[in-house]
């Protein structure tokens, strides 16, 4: 490796609970391609399910936590603490979610360090920038998790079965909102063999989401169109319409998965009262109900008789 080559840090992530890392064995290759000499923290892919060892055999050198972060560039997947800023030297430059808007003061902390700072969740979600958006990969896991999740609360299956004992109608399942998580919902909860209806305020996405099986319901109020990927924040009409609309499918469905994810907007209050299993709010990205109940794995639904109480 030649001594010129910059240093390029893999740090472990210390947010309690962070199971990711900001480079794979798979990936290292392609950033030793680039020029650089690749450091991985010793530890960092750990809870991913990467050893050291594989990192080695990738092409990338082991060390410790002062030496990875004296990189030249340093990638992480979360912010930095006020210490992992303090780690960085003059010059150095930091690739990671920063979330700018929101973070006054972790920017203004940025700022009086001599270093260079990329946000991988304000890259524009243009067509050349797809595949740095860090935003769409974690909804999409988000929407897909979300489903999986509903499905082991809710008891029973979620596809139609007709068997010598009777019938089981499918689950019915309604998704609000339909960007890349909603659509990864629809998409999982379809597969599974449910019924499902979903709901955006951008009446471009109807087609998407006839196109994987659900059923696109109009909440009938004009809305102004997206031009960045992102709904608008939507108007009181829309959402009293939105929030009548929620109340007459949660009597109907089995479960309900909300998507909303519109920087620096607050959620609409579109279901004020919880009824029998919907979901109202807004996650990382996705959200489900029922809740699980404390000490099981099913949550009873007085009054259906699919609910798991009864099934």
């Amino acid at each position: 490796m030649s001594h010129s080559a910059q240093r390029l840090g893999v740090v472990a992530e210390s947010a309690p609970g962070e199971t990711r890392v900001a480079a794979t064995p798979a990936t290292v290759p392609q950033l030793v391609s680039l020029g650089y000499e690749v450091i991985v923290e010793s530890g960092a892919g750990r809870r991913s399910g990467f050893t050291d060892d594989a990192y080695a055999r990738a092409g990338a050198r082991i060390a410790g936590h002062d030496e990875t972060w004296d990189a030249d560039v340093v990638l992480k997947v979360n912010a930095p603490t006020p210490d992992e800023i303090a780690a960085l030297h003059d010059g150095a430059m930091l690739v990671s979610l920063i979330g700018p808007a929101a973070n006054a003061d972790l920017v203004d902390a940025l700022a009086r360090r001599p270093i260079t700072v990329l946000a991988m969740d304000a890259v524009p979600r243009v067509s050349r920038a797809q595949a740095l958006d860090v935003l769409s990969s974690m909804a999409n896991i988000a929407g897909y998790r979300a489903v999986i999740e509903a499905a082991h609360a809710f008891g029973r299956l979620f596809t139609g079965q007709v068997t010598a004992a009777g019938k089981v109608p499918p689950a019915k399942v309604l998704v609000a909102g339909a960007g890349v998580a909603g659509l990864a919902a629809i998409a999982t909860a379809t597969s599974l063999g449910a019924v499902v209806r979903a709901t955006d305020p951008r009446p471009e996405v109807a087609e998407q989401v006839r196109s994987l099986g659900a059923e696109f319901l109009d909440v009938g109020v004009a809305q102004e169109a997206s031009t960045d990927g992102y709904a608008r924040e939507t108007s009181r009409d829309y959402d009293r319409r939105a929030a009548e609309l929620y109340a007459e499918q949660a009597a109907d469905v089995d479960i309900v998965v909300t998507t909303a994810l519109i920087p620096r907007a607050s959620r609409p209050p579109g279901c004020s009262r919880p009824t029998t299993w919907r979901a109202c709010g807004r996650a990382a990205s996705s959200s489900t109900w029922p809740p699980r109940r404390a000490g099981t794995s099913k949550a009873p639904v007085p009054g259906r008789r699919s609910s798991p109480a009864t099934a």
